[in-house]
């Protein structure tokens, strides 16, 4: 006979009680990433366990995400590298561990989020002694474990991994917590505004906890200074290290700022609102154990706690490597706007106006450069062409030291780009030569040539050119998106997988047409970033490249941001330009300079009599060479005129140079 020892059922009925009436263990963030969060070299530049006393602001923070704090919503508004992602992984394997439920992680993209689920959850779950026996964690990736969503062995709690742009990904779950990731980034999707649909997942939960966080973006349409400023707007506030003061102040940047010299960025310091005296770097750790954060508006931290914290509070940043980082970036927009998103961790405001097109032109008017020559100063040529149905429009850029620009040649060549006829004047506009007062005839550099539309024509004429000499770009509106970036395969309208091996980018305009649309302002020649307009452009030039702004837009009944051009204006001089620059960023890199070594190299090569020519004034004032477009931006005549005087050259630069293939 068979002997089955059978479960007591009063047994197992008080297993069930005993696991229901025992209370639960208290919910410490703090305490929890003490012992099981553990940096590697790789991760981390100070590897050990996570040590409170490095990122003491973050305490309080984990405190605020604690179901202790009445506070529904958690923003934290900050610079990039400062350990946010590290918060977040607390806050979300502490709640997978000691608060069991439904979990939500919202990433800008579902790309993002599989990357994420990969190389951050992942090795999470399997090297943390906690998480590691809940998660299943098996190869199949079917069930309770996939890159998406991965759900705990006993059935408690799960987290979901979603997108932003994906609103199927927002829909249909109810989560009571929640991490929204890199919020700024975020962009309205098919059925509206992404934060609101991820908001209302919590809808049903009384006591939900969601954690806004990211680096700020730009102004007007930020999400995360937006966020912060509905919050309670906590700041983190240090003693003075200096005994006799000890009085309590944040370290602002304009202190840091105002009191920078940039000959010696090794003594940048702040200095204290009370004594004025200054505090170095080596005072930061001493302040830090009496660091406290404080808020503007105590009254909201019932409901929405907001903070604020940037680079000069962390360890992992030094004050030198913050003056350096400002003075590489100071007077390019473009670059600033990087340095207070990256560094800072506040908002930088857009320059959505292009000035009147009638000061630009008044400006221009008084200006000795003329159409067809390079102006003394500037060496590096690029141009941008534009494809449209029956033309194309191309822009000829010289470039300076400082980010400086001249405008040297805008036309037109008819016809389209599949045309024989329109790929010969492309052809002849890259064999052509346009001279300097030095008396050489400069080639241009690199040709950028819009692929978005007509793609494959396009891409049947850049291919036949050297790719150091021709590149395919696409311009993404985005704000959030890398500056330049290869794009290295696509499909064509035949489903064919086309490899641009190196010759097709996408450029960041929006963060090109703000940048452009600051310097454009700036009078001074030598100011970094100047551009420097020919004296006989028409009216229609300078309204097409200040044709276009940035305005809200009412999108699901929610606001955006985008770049809009007046209906009654073309808009290819700015377009043109901006893809001339795109050509610079392609040689010079996203900081869009070149060394000084490399700049006075070309200096050296290209501002000096070339070697046929005998010194003979009347030699060097010969007339630029013929345009190769049949017509300038407007239908009327527009050759180029003779200078009666030649221009003053600059003093040329003696190092040698290894450019000369670009001159003739």
């Amino acid at each position: 006979m068979l002997d089955l020892n059978l479960t007591s059922t009063e047994w197992m009925l008080h297993d069930v009680l005993a696991e229901v009436l025992e209370p639960p263990q208290a919910v410490d963030y703090l305490r929890w990433a003490t012992e099981n969060i553990v940096f590697s070299k790789r991760e981390s530049p100070m590897p050990g366990p996570y040590n409170p006393e490095r990122f003491s602001y973050f305490t309080e923070i984990l405190q605020a995400l604690s179901p202790e704090d009445p506070c529904r919503i958690v923003s934290l508004a900050k610079s990039a590298q400062l350990g946010g992602t590290v918060l977040a992984n607390i806050f979300t394997g502490g709640t997978l561990d000691l608060d069991p439920c439904d979990f939500l992680y919202v990433h800008p993209t579902e790309d993002n989020g599989r990357r994420w689920s990969k190389m951050k959850l992942s090795p999470m779950l399997k090297g943390t002694t906690a998480l590691r026996n809940i998660f299943p964690l098996n190869s199949s990736r079917e069930g309770g474990d996939s890159v998406m969503y991965k759900e705990r062995k006993d059935g408690r709690g799960a987290i979901q991994i979603s997108g932003a742009n994906s609103p199927a990904s927002l829909s249909q779950v109810s989560m009571s917590r929640q991490v929204q990731d890199d919020l700024s980034k975020w962009e309205t999707n098919s059925a509206g505004d992404p934060e609101k649909q991820a908001d209302s997942r919590s809808q049903g939960y009384e006591f939900a906890k969601i954690f806004k966080i990211s680096t700020p973006l730009v102004i007007p349409g930020c999400r995360i200074t937006k966020n912060f400023e509905a919050g309670s707007q906590e700041h983190l506030y240090v003693p003075c290290p200096h005994d006799e003061c000890g009085e309590m102040h944040t370290l602002d940047w304009e202190n840091f700022a105002e009191h920078l010299d940039e000959d010696h960025p090794e003594k940048a310091c702040f200095y204290c609102p009370s004594c004025g005296q200054e505090i170095h770097e080596h005072h930061r750790p001493k302040m830090l154990k009496g660091a406290e954060w404080r808020a503007k508006y105590p009254e909201r931290k019932r409901f929405h706690r907001s903070f604020y914290l940037w680079s000069a509070y962390s360890l992992l940043q030094s004050f030198e490597r913050i003056a350096r980082s400002w003075i590489d970036a100071k007077g390019d927009p473009a670059s600033e706007q990087t340095f207070m998103n990256d560094v800072v961790g506040r908002a930088y405001k857009a320059t959505g106006e292009a000035p009147p097109w009638e000061e630009l032109r008044d400006r221009a008017s008084l200006s000795e450069h003329r159409r067809g020559r390079v102006p003394p100063g500037f060496v590096y040529l690029t141009c941008g062409v534009d494809c449209q149905d029956d033309r194309v429009e191309f822009q000829v850029i010289a470039w300076g030291p400082h980010r400086r620009r001249a405008v040297v040649q805008y036309g037109v060549i008819p016809g389209h780009i599949s045309d024989d006829k329109c790929r010969a004047g492309l052809d002849a506009l890259l064999k052509q030569g346009f001279r300097n007062s030095y008396g050489r005839s400069l080639l241009i550099d690199i040709l950028a040539i819009d692929g978005n539309a007509y793609t494959e024509d396009v891409w049947g004429w850049v291919r036949r050119h050297p790719a150091a000499r021709v590149i395919m770009v696409r311009g993404r509106h985005e704000e959030h998106i890398p500056l330049f970036v290869q794009v290295k395969k696509e499909t064509n309208k035949r489903g064919e997988k086309v490899h641009y091996r190196k010759r097709f980018f996408n450029f960041a305009t929006s963060v090109l047409k703000m940048a452009f649309y600051r310097n454009v302002r700036k009078e001074d020649p030598e100011a970094s970033g100047h551009v420097l307009f020919p004296c006989d452009l028409e009216d229609e030039y300078f309204r097409q490249i200040t044709a276009e702004s940035r305005k809200p837009e009412k999108k699901h009944g929610f606001t955006v941001y985008r770049w809009v051009k007046d209906p009654n204006q073309n808009n290819e001089g700015l377009d043109t330009m901006l893809q001339a620059e795109a050509a610079f960023v392609r040689r010079a890199g996203p900081q869009r300079e070149l060394l000084d070594h490399v700049w006075a190299g070309l200096i050296a090569e290209r501002e000096c009599p070339p070697e046929e020519v005998q010194g003979d004034l009347e030699d060097l004032m010969i007339s630029p060479p013929p345009v190769v477009a049949s017509k300038p931006v407007s239908t009327a005549s527009d050759a180029p005129v003779d200078d009666p005087q030649p221009q003053k050259p600059a003093p040329a630069a003696k190092q040698p140079s290894k450019w000369s293939r670009r001159t003739q």
